[in-house]
């Protein structure tokens, strides 16, 4: 459990019982990043992908103690990757989100060190994340609170629906 003077949270894996706040979490991070129209997932989608599939998972930070919960105030939801050149699983962090009333009490720096010990308890190689370029205040905190590298040398690339249902056309002909 961990607290700041004034916020008294902890954080623990979801569970399929979570499925409503981790979406009302994903759509207030989808409106921060000015994209809440572009939030398709709804409660069956995760409980099915996250929980039935184990496609990805979460952590959720809550107010209050593990023994009388209050609501949900923040989300790490990730998944493992794995990288050729250090022959090792990576963590890919889809996305980090902490509600504004609770910035600045430790939920993010918390949400983080747990994501570290999973990261060490797997041999993780990597911990990877992505950040919007306008994010300043994000890119401060990983920058100079957790010592994150940007990686400049990369572009993010992306195909969906149509695109990815357009890779047929190069499947060998038999």
């Amino acid at each position: 459990m961990s607290s700041s003077p004034k916020t008294q949270f902890f954080i623990r894996p979801a569970g399929v019982e979570d499925v409503d706040a981790i979406l009302k979490l994903v759509v207030d991070l989808a409106t921060y990043e000015k994209a809440a129209d572009s939030v398709k997932a709804t409660p069956e989608l995760l409980r099915k992908n996250l929980f039935e599939k184990e496609y990805a998972r979460t952590l959720l930070a809550f107010l209050g103690t593990p023994e009388v919960p209050g609501e949900a105030v923040g989300l790490a939801l990730y998944f493992y990757n794995f990288s050729t050149w250090t022959g090792k699983p990576g963590i890919y962090l889809e996305d980090l989100y902490v509600t504004p009333e609770t910035r600045g009490t430790g939920v993010g720096k918390a949400l983080f060190s747990e994501l570290g010990r999973i990261a060490e308890e797997k041999e993780c190689g990597r911990l990877d994340w992505s950040v919007l370029k306008w994010n300043q205040p994000s890119i401060d905190f990983y920058e100079k609170t957790l010592g994150a590298v940007a990686m400049a040398e990369w572009q993010g690339m992306r195909l969906e629906g149509e695109g990815i249902q357009s890779l047929r056309e190069f499947a060998p002909k038999s």
